[in-house]
């Protein structure tokens, strides 16, 4: 199947049961057993499983082209189940210009249960490869990162980690499966924050795993009922809706994102622009091998936090809020708000300045969007 026929085709088409077109929403917490472990449809109790959840996982499963797919509560409640998955003692080597969350859970939550980390830039894959100890277990790449964009090669990263018996974990939350498949390339893992392009919607918290082994499955499957951070079955319905139409939403936003950075190139007041899609970026060749599209994330910098702010005060169809990946376009200041927990001297060291403003670019009409973006820097 080509990539929007498999949106909406792939995984479990509609009901058996009743031949609705549209996964129901199975709102149930236990199911009748016709004697003690004879179960009808193999579903005991939700947190196991439950059929819309279960549609959705068999979903993004195809659209990753993996084995197994899971949903969970949060992309945060992805990505720690993941972690989990290590016993104390464990070590991972992560993206230096990760999500603030992602740094959080890892610094301040894993390593208290003997889990470390160690934060390199990727996209250098020696640099893992210097890394690695005795006792690594895994390599977490965020590609692009947030919020600098930074772009790793899965493929080339992948080769080092399997050299050492490694697994290599990749959030795929800006690019998405319609536009990226890190298994594809030599991942293990793939996570994402489902919050974000795959509901799309600013309507739903949720998480996303898919696994590319049959024991990688078996050991997240045990973490997810054992921890039990799953997705219910109405946000799971929302996730399989959102998915639907993501092809063309991808299509549409990276279509806006490319104006809009042509226009920042243009403009005075921009010192810095990170996209991955212009040529002049670091990562451009290495996203053009791996991915089929450039995504609709823009980071530019304006000089100062004094100047953000005034560019927050002025937008109008720029929403100031966390989040990203949504029909409606959104603008926030990433060291005091989505980056607000890494150390004032870590985001220093990265880049992440006061004055970096980072765009997650919807579908509005672009002519509206340029016009609200120039009024505010002007």
């Amino acid at each position: 199947m080509k990539p929007k026929t498999k949106l909406i085709h792939g995984g479990i088409f509609g009901d058996e049961a009743t031949g609705a077109v549209s996964t129901p929403i199975y709102q149930v917490s236990t199911y009748k057993q016709d004697a003690v472990g004879e179960l009808r449809k193999g579903y005991e109790y939700s947190r196991t499983g439950n059929p819309t959840r279960h549609a959705l996982e068999e979903l993004i499963r195809d659209l990753e082209n993996g084995v197994a797919g899971f949903a969970f509560g949060s992309g945060m409640a992805a990505i720690s189940s993941v972690m989990l998955m290590f016993g104390s003692g464990s070590h991972i080597i992560m993206t230096d210009d990760v999500y603030g969350g992602s740094f959080r859970v890892m610094t301040k939550v894993m390593d208290q249960l003997g889990i470390t980390s160690t934060f390199v830039d990727t996209s250098n894959p020696e640099n893992v490869r210097a890394a690695v100890q005795e006792n690594t277990k895994a390599v977490f790449i965020e590609t692009p990162t947030n919020p600098l964009l930074k772009v790793t090669d899965i493929g080339a990263v992948s080769a080092v980690a399997k050299e050492f018996g490694l697994l290599t974990i990749v959030d795929n939350t800006f690019t998405t499966p319609y536009w990226q498949t890190p298994l594809d390339h030599g991942a293990d893992i793939v996570v994402h924050s489902a919050t974000k392009y795959i509901g799309g919607h600013s309507d739903v918290v949720a998480g996303l795993v898919v696994v590319n082994s049959t024991e990688l499955a078996e050991r997240v499957h045990f973490v997810q009922n054992s921890v039990g951070g799953i997705l219910g079955p109405q946000d799971s319905w929302l996730l399989i809706r959102g998915l639907k139409t993501l092809g063309i939403r991808m299509e549409e936003h990276e279509v806006n994102a490319k104006e809009i950075v042509a226009f920042l190139e243009k403009h005075d007041g921009v010192s810095t622009i990170h996209y991955p899609g212009l040529v002049s970026h670091p990562g451009h060749e290495t996203a053009k091998k791996q991915s089929r599209g450039f995504g609709g994330m823009i980071s530019f910098d304006v000089g100062s936090a004094e100047k953000a702010d005034e560019v927050l005060k002025k937008v109008r169809y720029f929403t100031l809020a966390e989040s990203l990946g949504a029909v409606e376009s959104l603008i926030s200041i990433p060291a005091r708000m989505t980056h607000a927990s890494i150390p004032a001297e870590r985001r220093a060291e990265l880049g992440i300045t006061d004055g970096l403003v980072r765009i997650s670019v919807g579908i509005e009409d672009i002519e509206d969007l340029l016009a609200d973006l120039e009024q505010a820097l002007d």
